[in-house]
């Protein structure tokens, strides 16, 4: 029988994980160093299904470590100092090095390697996860199958029926919160006014429990 492997031993492979530019399988190789990027631990009851590092966190090795960040820190309603506690709080990218950007600037995709390899041995290793938060289309489509390929507005639609499912871990969509997504979001006040209060009370539950279960 294989022995299974905590989330802190995964989560080393993979910061040591250099394929995507020595070895890629779908794509050329990457042009930079990898930084592999990850945040958790088997205590983590919140996930944050994220899409790949942006140029910030590749500089700093910390994730949303950019406005977006700082902006879904507010969805949250977390401090930075909650949304970096990674017993409480893992931050699992499709793609965990950034991804480097074409030629209008504009970030890549995530790398496909890493999701095909990391990713369900790593979510596999998080138990007492309550909630996983799916933060854009790629994190979406691998978490919610043909549920999330409809495009953002159909996806966030059903955000409901998705926190209400009977399973656990709960997922609910989001939109990725870069500035991109400025012109949906005013074309969308009801993310505003009905899925954020929900968010932030689901939020705010979580860590309460789990800080409690810490300090017993």
């Amino acid at each position: 029988m294989t022995e299974s492997r905590s989330f802190d031993q995964i989560a080393a492979e993979l910061r040591s994980c250099r394929l995507c530019r020595d070895a890629p399988q779908f794509l050329p190789g990457l042009p930079h160093e990898p930084r592999p990027i990850v945040q958790g631990s088997a205590s983590s009851r919140l996930c944050i299904a994220s899409q790949a590092p942006g140029t910030q966190a590749h500089r700093s090795g910390i994730p949303f470590h950019d406005a977006s960040g700082r902006r879904l820190r507010a969805w949250l309603g977390l401090t930075e100092a909650e949304f970096y506690d990674r017993m409480r709080v893992a931050i699992i990218p499709m793609g965990a090095c950034f991804p480097g950007q074409d030629a209008k600037g504009g970030d890549l995709p995530p790398r496909r390697e890493c999701a095909t390899i990391w990713r369900s041995p790593l979510m596999n290793a998080l138990p007492k996860l309550e909630l996983v938060l799916l933060i854009g289309r790629y994190a979406q489509m691998w978490h919610l199958g043909p549920a999330g390929t409809g495009g953002l507005t159909r996806t966030m639609m059903q955000w409901r029926e998705f926190l209400s499912a009977p399973v656990r871990p709960r997922i609910l969509p989001l939109p990725h919160p870069s500035w991109r997504n400025n012109v949906w979001l005013r074309q969308n006040p009801w993310f505003e006014t009905d899925v954020l209060p929900a968010l932030r009370s689901e939020v705010r539950a979580i860590m309460t429990s789990g800080k409690t279960e810490t300090a017993l």
